[in-house]
């Protein structure tokens, strides 16, 4: 059974709040066939340190934002700022620095399950051709 609604849903908010403070490679994996404790992973990377504990922060926000807020159950790894493990019951949330993700590869090690598809907003707003830009 693929991920449900609910675990999209949080798992797409989680990564465009990462795309909006510039996180490199947002991959989100359905592993709800797979794994029994989870439906999601989002997997991203930051070049430092700062910026993967930013990321962190801004997709807690996001979440908590939401109508029906997601608050973390779980919590590690923000001291170090190496690979940030944020564990929302429905979708665990990755953060890495570049260098850790490399090393761990988890999109390798998951590499067979299904892709969910994430376009960041500000990239599909900015298609050339899309018929606003015309005067």
């Amino acid at each position: 059974m693929p991920a449900s609604e609910r675990s999209i849903e949080l798992a797409l908010v989680a990564a465009q709040a990462a795309a909006d403070k510039k996180a490199d490679d947002i991959v989100l994996l359905d592993v709800a066939d797979t794994l029994v404790i989870t439906d999601v992973f989002l997997v991203a990377s930051a070049p430092n340190e700062r910026q993967v504990i930013a990321i962190t922060d801004a997709i807690e926000e996001a979440l908590l934002n939401l109508p029906e807020k997601a608050k973390p159950v779980r919590r590690e790894g923000e001291r170090a700022g190496r690979w940030v493990l944020l564990d929302y019951i429905d979708i665990v949330v990755h953060i890495f620095h570049s260098e850790e993700r490399e090393f761990y590869a988890l999109d390798r090690l998951w590499k067979d399950c299904p892709r969910i598809e994430f376009i960041d907003r500000d990239l599909a707003n900015s298609v050339p051709g899309d018929g606003m830009s015309q005067a």
